[in-house]
């Protein structure tokens, strides 16, 4: 009871110390817990959707996919015939069966040709206006679409294109352009996560999306009373047979949810690996934190030691107070969680994926894994100091307060440093030295953990040397304030060490990521440069396959000299060991597809591929089943017939562009697939007339405005998307990282506070015998800059180092250009110094306001 009633009396003595401490608890939980909220949420609001639209039992054609997206080859959804309605209406236990139509293949455009689609990456989608639909659509103004002229649009759609009433859109698919005006608007029964919805009557569907009057890609079938959707599901397959993918309601809704799982896994799991980042620099805070308040309370310590404390007792009080800091900051980190995870759905909202607030989730599991985290993270971050505080002395009572320095334990922590530094600095070159990516990738982890400890632990010894240079470069120039500044910062190297090691977590990933990041973009870049031979490429952004009528607009464009065809396909290949690859990936391609790509060969010509009957494979295909050029390999084309095609080329398995692709001619695709069952380009290459390019690329624009689905870039164009891609992707990542950033500055308010704090009488003292106001400020601000600048300077080397290995793994998948990005290095370098002068702030002003006199009385 003693130790609880002392334990408390020191936490709220010191209450305004443990608050940043206890902030940098709270974001780590809130961010923990806030993932996992909105992640639950996401996954109700998808449950409630597909378990709302799912009929109950569902037909579909054999090669549908189970979770119902509608792609294919020839960019037409997979069909059932209209007859398979009727015999669905014969079998037992049905009650009723509606033939469908719907299509995600699709852009749909305003008036100005202006795309509707979602910007949030939900798709777009077309059907036909059904009973099933009305379940979970309610039209708000207008009414359903009748006749080939009208079409409804959902009501969040409208309202973020401003669309009404009346408005004309066109819908382009494969089939070609359908325009129709709006004729009614329906609003959501349940929430929408943002894809973009527009209906048709049903044989206005079945001819703009298919082209056919007689077939449908769904039939609902409803059970009539007491048949359950397993028996309903036997039922109708006993009447069908085994053509066709028959589902019931909960499989259509498993199989639907399986398909946003992945996405949804992929930033769950991210999120909360940015979530342990913060939680790992908090540590650093909650260590500094408590190792100052022992030295703080030093002789206290030791009056508690002399009147009859034990060592367990001592231990115990300290880690009490750190349970109570644990047990704080994570209550008021899961009611911040459930919070962050509402503004996430809000800024979701923005980005066009609406989720709502009815469907929030909170688990039991959130709250409870939230409050274990921020305990346990806490308790275990405080055990350190709060064995140094048991370790004091009755003694200590005498003596001023601060513990001395262990110079045995700043010899072994060093030596301990050295090794695991060597050790992880070992593991980077082995890395780097693989020949392989999958073996160097072990490597690569076990060198990043090692290196990343082994700075941790010798961060005190570097403190030394570094700050030395540091102040050197930067405070000598300021005089005695200025070397002050330098002084203080070395007064307690392990502090420095510990305080610089959480900035550095977060910057060392910073500069790792940039590094991989400009890499990637500078090798594509070059790559492009020494593969691509054409001027344009042409493709749509959002996965939808290119129409003859595109096709043929491109080869009519003024200033064009060629367009070459791309098409890809599956078929199942017997190669020469007497092996069957089942859905094995094949390249059609015009024969000028040879010069527009310059492939690196190993044997034979890439331009023979495109011969009659003939084909390319690339080198570790030709190992893995003994092809030489002259083979022969028997491929079944899906929707074709079967042909023996000789390989007349092996090509490089180690290109970039077009990696591991196998090569056929689009003659000798048609000659085994028939004309109604050819797929379409999945994109065009274009090459201007010479001196014409520019005349070109306004051509090809102008050919294609009708045909707004497609973009027409030059190479300049296209390097700018990668690199806009790659730039997006890691404006994520340190908008992520930001938040263990923030943590690391509260960790430098933090140390800077209690040195305040400790430092009160000498602060006192200077200010006695004239050190103005001003000038304290400076020194405390300066101190700060170095401490900052020190862990940057750590973190920028280590992740450099990371990012330079990384890139070798790179180059053996082809990306061999390292790029080191020194304007952000340089930027993040000098941001740091402001992020010091910024957690100087409150500290330096606080010193500033400090009375003389009771400064110095102060013990």
């Amino acid at each position: 009871m003693t130790v609880w009633k002392t334990s408390m009396r020191n936490f709220f003595a010191h209450k305004g110390r443990m608050a940043l401490s206890a902030v940098a608890v709270l974001l780590s939980v809130a961010f923990v817990c806030g993932t996992l909220v909105f992640t639950d949420t996401m996954n109700t609001t998808f449950d409630k959707l597909f378990a709302a639209t799912s009929s109950n039992v569902t037909v579909s054609a054999k090669g549908a996919s189970d979770s119902g997206e509608t792609t294919s080859d020839n960019g037409k959804p997979p069909v059932l015939p209209a007859s398979v309605l009727g015999e669905v209406r014969g079998a037992d236990g049905v009650r009723s069966a509606e033939g469908t139509v719907f299509s995600t293949s699709v852009t749909v455009v305003d008036g100005d040709k202006d795309k509707l689609s979602p910007t949030s990456g939900a798709p777009t989608i077309v059907g036909s206006w059904n009973s099933n639909e009305a379940r979970t659509m309610k039209i708000t103004t207008g009414a359903a679409p009748k006749g080939a002229e009208q079409v409804m649009v959902d009501a969040d759609t409208a309202d973020k294109h401003g669309l009404k009433l009346g408005d004309g859109i066109s819908v382009i698919t494969a089939v070609g352009t359908h325009t129709a005006k709006i004729s009614g608007i329906a609003d959501f029964t349940v929430t929408n996560p943002g894809a973009a919805i527009f209906y048709l009557d049903t044989s206005t569907a079945q001819r703009a999306l298919v082209g056919e009057s007689d077939v449908y890609t769904n039939v609902n079938v409803t059970a009539a009373a007491g048949v359950s959707d397993a028996q309903l599901k036997k039922n109708v397959v006993a009447a069908l047979g085994g053509d066709y993918k028959v589902q019931t309601a909960e499989e259509t809704a498993e199989a639907n949810q399986k398909s946003v799982e992945g996405f949804m896994n992929v930033m769950k799991y991210a999120m909360l690996g940015f979530a342990g980042i913060a939680f790992l620099v908090g540590i650093f805070l909650i260590i500094n934190t408590f190792s100052m308040l022992v030295a703080q309370r030093t002789r206290e310590i030791g009056l508690m030691r002399a009147i009859g404390s034990s060592r367990k007792q001592v231990n115990r009080s300290v880690l009490v107070e750190a349970l109570l800091l644990g047990v704080f900051g994570s209550i008021l980190g899961v009611g911040a969680g459930v919070g962050l995870a509402v503004g996430l759905m809000k800024l979701m909202g923005m980005m066009g994926m609406d989720l709502s607030t009815d469907d929030l989730t909170v688990a039991w599991t959130t709250p409870a894994l939230g409050l274990l985290l921020g305990v346990v993270v806490t308790v275990l971050a405080a055990y350190l100091p709060a064995r140094r505080a048991g370790k004091i002395s009755p003694m200590a009572a005498l003596r001023d307060a601060g513990t001395p320095a262990d110079v045995r334990a700043g010899w072994i922590r060093g030596a301990i440093g050295l090794v695991l530094t060597g050790a992880g600095g070992f593991a980077l070159y082995l890395a780097g030295a693989a020949d392989k990516a999958t073996d160097g990738s072990l490597w690569l982890g076990l060198g990043v953990v090692l290196s990343l400890i082994g700075f941790v632990v010798i961060g005190p010894v570097l403190a030394s040397g570094v700050v030395r240079v540091l102040g050197a470069i930067l405070l000598r120039a300021f005089g005695p304030v200025g070397r002050m500044a330098e002084r203080n910062a070395l007064r307690n190297p392990r502090r420095t060490g510990a305080t610089g090691a959480a900035l550095m977590i977060g910057l060392a990933l910073v500069a790792c990521l940039s590094v991989v990041g400009s890499s990637m973009v500078a090798s594509a870049t070059d790559e492009l440069d020494k593969a691509v031979g054409t001027d344009f490429i042409i493709q749509s952004d959002n996965g939808q396959l290119i129409t003859p009528q595109a096709v043929e607009a491109a080869k009519s464009a003024p200033g064009v000299d060629r367009v070459t065809e791309y098409k890809w396909t599956e078929a199942d290949f017997t190669t020469p060991d007497g092996k069957t690859l089942k859905d094995t990936a094949i390249t059609a391609a015009d024969p000028t597809y040879a010069t527009d790509l310059r492939v690196e060969t190993v044997a034979g010509k890439l331009s023979d591929a495109y011969r009659p009957d003939s084909m390319s494979v690339h080198e570790d295909f030709a190992k893995d089943h003994g092809i030489s050029v002259g083979s022969k390999i028997e491929i079944a084309f899906k929707d074709g017939r079967t042909g023996a095609l000789t390989v007349r080329a092996i090509t490089s398995s180690e290109a970039v562009v077009d990696a591991g692709a196998m090569y056929t001619s689009i003659d000798t695709l048609a000659t085994y697939v028939p004309a109604d069952k050819m797929p379409l380009d999945m994109l065009l290459f274009a090459s201007a007339k010479d001196g014409q390019q520019e005349a070109a690329y306004t051509s090809l624009k102008d050919s294609l405005h009708d045909y707004p689905q497609y973009t027409v870039r030059d190479q300049t164009d296209y390097k700018e998307a990668l690199k806009d891609q790659i730039g997006q992707l890691l404006n994520i990542i340190y908008g992520l990282l930001a938040l263990a950033i923030v943590v690391a500055i509260l960790g430098v308010v933090n140390t800077l506070a209690l040195s305040v704090v400790e430092r009160t009488r000498e602060i006192g003292l200077m200010r006695a015998i004239g050190l103005s106001r001003r000038q304290l400020r400076r020194m405390i601000r300066m101190e700060s800059v170095v401490i900052a600048l020190f862990g940057a300077l750590l973190g920028l080397g280590l992740g450099m180092g990371w990012g330079a290995t990384a890139q070798q793994l790179l180059a053996l998948e082809g990306l061999k250009v390292l790029d080191i990005p020194w304007p952000t290095i340089i930027g993040v370098f000098i941001g740091s110094a402001f992020v010091g002068l910024f957690a100087a702030l409150v500290p330096a002003f606080r010193a500033g306001r400090m009375n003389v006199l009771n400064a110095i009385a102060t013990e």
